[in-house]
């Protein structure tokens, strides 16, 4: 037991979050701050390739889970408190698959907010917080509606620095979302902040660097096919004392030079070098050759980068197979710790919706038992290899750990994709119906 003093019951430290008028500044790169940073995590994800591969991979492993409801235990209350809660689920606006990849943009800005909305379930009506499948009065779901992560304004927090709330605004106007309210999931939490903390944020700076690279090759390779244009022309007009006309003339120049490209628009019109004296005129336009292949190899550092914005993520087996490099057992090592990371996403989700969701919904129907609520769980990441299943099981079988039943055999086939057995028409070596043999 704690001593009898006050100090022991409330909170004396902070969590250290940098936050002041709800405007959260822990982010020390100024790039990622605020909206400039929402901007710049949807520019990674909408325009690099790699970084659009990882976030397609992680959402089709993810929303390819089976959800499920699993109540507390075997008694009748347990279970009709899970059927109450499958019915919420099946008696939403909008379907759980929806709400799924709605949920994983928390991988890219960090957090992912949703106002939860309930309605009363009245059966057929027009009103929409009241129409539901069910016409039993009690309180259900209507929809888990996304907050989007560049319209949040500022967070609220209590005496003691917890969420207690959200400003989000739209175009000018500004509403408050309590906690109650509040769906939040985030990817990490981190001395409670509330917007958590990107996926991307530590390939930012690859990211940074490939793209600028990126475009410099671009640039590069078409100096290459196009020249380095080099234009002569008359010393007055590059002096100071030039006058309105020679300046704009230069200005038209330059403008001209910096367009010459292989296209279908390429071609210059210049003054002749000579006029019809057979005297210069100044002016004069060429081409530098290219020196052939660069002393930097852009294609190896490009590489590069982008392995280091896989790596970020233990995703490096989306690049296995475009070089020369990498093996099926190097793959299958990497896949499997990229899938125990997934599995640590789904199991955050399942306690945020579990405790966000679930028990506020039962709060809100106190005739279930509060001791015997549901839980949603999740299914598997991916199924194990058939090879490696068998190898296990041949081995287990062959020092007599695992013996063979029906259940193993049906758990076997549903891996496989088998049809199970129908124990009225199976066969026996002695050709006789199974019913026959029971009988």
């Amino acid at each position: 037991m704690p001593e009898d003093n006050e100090s022991y019951y409330f909170e004396l430290g902070s969590t250290g979050l940098k936050e002041s008028g709800g405007i959260i500044s822990d982010e020390w790169l100024n790039q990622l701050r605020g909206l400039r940073g929402i901007r710049a995590y949807s520019e990674m994800r909408d325009n690099d390739a790699v970084v659009g591969a990882i976030l397609y991979a992680i959402e089709s492993l993810i929303r390819q889970v089976e959800w499920r409801v699993r109540p507390a235990d075997d008694s009748d209350a347990a279970i009709a408190a899970a059927k109450f809660l499958e019915e919420c689920v099946e008696d939403m606006a909008s379907d759980w698959e929806s709400f799924i990849s709605e949920v994983l943009s928390m991988l890219v800005f960090g957090f992912a907010p949703f106002e939860i909305v309930y309605k009363v379930r009245g059966g057929d009506s027009e009103d929409p917080t009241r129409r539901s499948k069910y016409n039993d009065g009690r309180i259900g779901w209507r929809k888990f509606s996304i907050r989007g992560q560049d319209t949040v304004a500022r967070w609220i927090f209590d005496e003691d620095g917890n969420v207690a709330g959200m400003v989000q605004r739209v175009e000018f106007e500004e509403v408050i979302i309590p906690i109650k309210k509040l769906l939040l999931f985030v990817t990490k939490s981190e001395r409670g902040n509330p917007q958590g903390r990107s996926l991307l944020r530590n390939s930012f700076r690859s990211w940074f660097f490939l793209k600028r690279l990126q475009e410099i090759e671009a640039i590069g390779v078409e100096r290459d096919l196009a020249g380095l244009p080099v234009l002569q022309v008359p010393p007055e007009i590059m002096t100071s004392k030039a006058t309105t006309a020679q300046k704009a003339l230069r200005a038209n120049l330059e403008s001209m030079i910096q367009q010459i490209k292989r296209d279908e628009r390429e071609g210059v019109i210049m003054p002749a070098e000579l006029d019809r004296d057979g005297k210069p005129t100044g002016f004069k336009l060429e081409l530098l050759s290219t020196g052939g292949s660069r002393q930097v190899d852009t294609d190896k550092i490009i590489r590069r980068y982008e392995s280091r914005i896989a790596m970020s993520v233990l995703a490096e087996f989306i690049l296995l197979g475009s070089d020369a490099h990498g093996s099926f057992a190097l793959a299958s090592s990497k896949t499997a710790l990229f899938a125990t990371s997934l599995r640590a996403m789904l199991e955050s989700m399942a306690a945020t919706l579990n405790r966000f969701a679930v028990e506020c919904l039962f709060e809100y129907n106190p005739e279930f038992d509060k001791t015997l609520l549901p839980r949603f769980d999740y299914g598997d990441i991916e199924d194990r290899p058939l090879d490696e299943l068998s190898t296990f099981l041949q081995q287990m079988t062959g020092v007599g750990l695992i013996t063979p039943d029906a259940g193993l055999e049906d758990a076997l086939r549903s891996a496989a994709g088998l049809p199970a057995v129908d124990i009225e028409t199976a066969q026996f070596e002695d050709g006789e119906a199974a019913e026959e043999v029971t009988g």
